[in-house]
């Protein structure tokens, strides 16, 4: 409870930020439909210099959880066709940097501070960061993950902002890429919202990403608890 206490206390914004970032996207994906719904014929029509901005605003929208991201990835894939995927890779990297300055401005480091307190916990933490780019990859590569939310955690933990990029973008790719292509084939996008329909295969794909997510980042975990027991109990015999 102490520990609970403490950390509602210390790090209530962060927190409150945490849980508006997984609740909103519900939210925005409804809108997201309305939207759509109003302004089909203006989204079939787009300029270069229409799309550049369509980018930039789905890019913001995704890095405030404003919008789900599987759902912006279907209705672009259903209105631009394969020409606008590297504008929706454009969009994913400014959706990742943005989320990531925003929330270091807003947790400056009080959650890591609070954590050094526990240093079981600390030190785990700190023997993840080792493994920063599998982690991010492996939090990327699931379609159950909320993106805004590990956007979230991945920068409170201070993983270095290149390589959380790079690793993001890699993670994204295996389902956005399905999708993407779901939203090209598809004849209706409302229905495609409603239900992306992805079939035996598309099914199997998906449970093999959420699998290999899970499993890998068990193993992290795993490894880096042992590593950070295996250093504390080094350091206990050397004081001994």
């Amino acid at each position: 409870m102490k520990f609970l206490r403490e950390l509602l206390q210390k790090n209530f914004s962060t927190l409150l930020s945490m849980l508006l970032l997984v609740a909103v996207p519900i939210v925005g994906s409804s809108s997201l439909t309305f939207i759509l719904y109003r302004n089909q014929q203006f989204l079939e029509n787009l300029t270069t210099s229409q799309s550049l901005l369509y980018f930039v605003l789905v890019g913001v929208a995704m890095a405030f959880s404003l919008v789900n991201t599987t759902a912006v990835v279907l209705v672009t894939g259903f209105y631009l066709g394969w020409s606008g995927f590297p504008g929706m890779v454009v969009a994913y990297a400014l959706a990742a940097l943005t989320g990531y300055q925003i929330a270091t401005m807003l947790d400056h480091g009080k959650m890591l501070g609070f954590l050094s307190h526990f240093p079981k916990v600390d030190a785990v933490m700190k023997e993840l960061k080792t493994d920063s780019w599998q982690l991010i990859f492996l939090t990327r590569v699931s379609p159950v993950t909320p993106f805004a939310l590990m956007t979230f955690v991945l920068a409170i933990m201070r993983v270095r902002r290149w390589p959380f990029l790079l690793a993001s973008i890699a993670g994204m790719l295996p389902r956005s890429l399905f999708f993407y292509w779901l939203g090209t084939k598809a004849q209706d996008v409302f229905a495609l919202l409603k239900d992306p329909g992805t079939g035996t295969t598309g099914k199997l794909l998906l449970f093999v990403l959420v699998a290999a997510s899970f499993f890998g980042l068990y193993y992290l975990f795993n490894q880096a608890l042992k590593r950070a027991l295996n250093k504390g109990a080094a350091a206990a015999a050397n004081q001994a």
